[in-house]
């Protein structure tokens, strides 16, 4: 599925629905109440496809690649080399079902994809995935991250099979050329083309059970992405996978209604972040974060008034022994900045949280008694 944004950044009309594909059934796009910063106003994030109802992205700095000099990239040779390792995910369950993408990562059939296009078969579904070649076969659920978006899938392979090769996200620049592979509005093997607008947003979107998913630091692309893209891949032009393709903007109609097609605005979670997630799933089935070991809420605007902050994160309370403690904070201190951001809502705490490793310190501002300080939590394993 792609998402919707509400904009003024995670994951109008609603879509247009997508032509039927044998045996599929198609998803449509969820209005999104968070904003994401930095959009134009009137711009709604939303979920693009993987699931449906059971009733119903300047000019490149010096010193970087000659393929990223370059204006576009040769889409005919990268579709060649990329494509037969793009595959059409299904899920069916009892709640419904939908259709996304997926890449297959490893020769021996381990594919990357997001954890809301396969989220309706979780609970005794069927997934299966088609190939670009039209090979259609039943993939085993290895693990999700519903809190990044996540999941992987494996199907048996009795030979080795085509991959797409991890990039490396970090050396992404703003301007650089780029290509998007997947199965928009279910037509499989799909190819289109762009550039990145933008690097380090971050984009709440619907996750499982009414929690916010969060896009952390994720690539926006204008390559044109749709409902179906979900889960597929952003590539270089070396054909190297630089972003999981999850998120769109698009316009509201004059009801405000969200929905619609791709406006160029696509978000993609980028590949060094993804790739540590599924390397624990792979290991593990699943994903363990560090904690900060608080509970907070957001603070009203009376409150903010009075301690003459702007927002912040009331702590409500602090775990015994956990990292918050150790680092002085206490019941009813309010949190300003956290790592250097304001911390406006509990986002932001998620997004650190899913980006640091433990053992890695992050400082954190807060009032107390009207004085203003400053200390450093050092990220645990929460315990088992």
């Amino acid at each position: 599925m792609t998402e919707n944004v509400p904009a003024p950044s995670a994951p109008s009309p609603a879509p247009a629905p997508r032509a039927p594909r044998p045996r599929r059934r198609l998803g449509w796009v969820w209005a999104v109440a968070a904003v994401v910063v930095a959009l134009a106003a009137g711009v709604f994030l939303g979920w693009g496809i993987g699931r449906s109802s059971a009733t119903t992205t300047a000019s490149t700095p010096a010193g970087t690649s000659a393929a990223q000099e370059v204006s576009a990239c040769d889409a005919i040779t990268v579709s060649n080399e990329v494509l037969p390792a793009v595959v059409t995910v299904s899920a069916v369950g009892s709640a419904g079902g939908g259709t996304g993408t997926g890449e297959i990562i490893s020769t021996d059939g381990y594919i990357v994809t997001n954890n809301h296009v396969i989220s309706a078969a979780v609970n005794g579904g069927k997934i299966s995935v088609l190939t670009s070649g039209g090979v259609d076969s039943p993939a085993q659920l290895v693990g999700r991250d519903p809190r990044s978006d996540l999941a992987v899938l494996k199907v048996t392979a009795s030979s080795s099979l085509p991959t797409v090769p991890w990039g490396d996200s970090a050396k992404v620049v703003v301007g650089q050329p780029v290509v998007a592979l997947g199965a928009p509005l279910g037509l499989s093997g799909t190819v289109t083309s762009g550039i990145v607008s933008a690097l380090g947003r971050t984009v709440p979107v619907p996750g499982d059970d009414g929690q916010t998913a969060i896009l952390a630091n994720s690539i926006q692309t204008d390559a044109s992405i749709n409902p179906g893209n979900s889960g597929g891949a952003l590539v270089t032009c070396a054909g190297d996978l630089i972003g999981i393709n999850s998120a769109i903007a698009t316009v509201p109609n004059s009801a405000g209604q969200s929905g619609g097609g791709s406006v160029g605005i696509g978000f993609a979670i980028p590949s060094d972040f993804a790739h540590t997630i599924v390397d624990q799933i792979i290991a593990t089935g699943h994903v363990t974060y560090p904690y900060f070991g608080i509970s907070v809420a957001p603070i009203p605007p009376a409150a903010a008034e009075k301690l003459k902050v702007s927002d912040g994160l009331y702590v409500i309370s602090v775990v015994a022994g956990g990292p918050s403690a150790a680092a002085g904070l206490q019941e009813g201190d309010v949190i300003t900045q956290i790592d250097g951001k304001p911390a406006a809502n509990a986002d932001v705490l998620i997004q650190t949280v899913m980006t640091t490793k433990a053992g890695q310190k992050v400082d954190v501002t807060y009032v107390r008694g009207g004085e203003t300080k400053t200390t450093a939590v050092t990220l645990e394993t929460p315990p088992s």
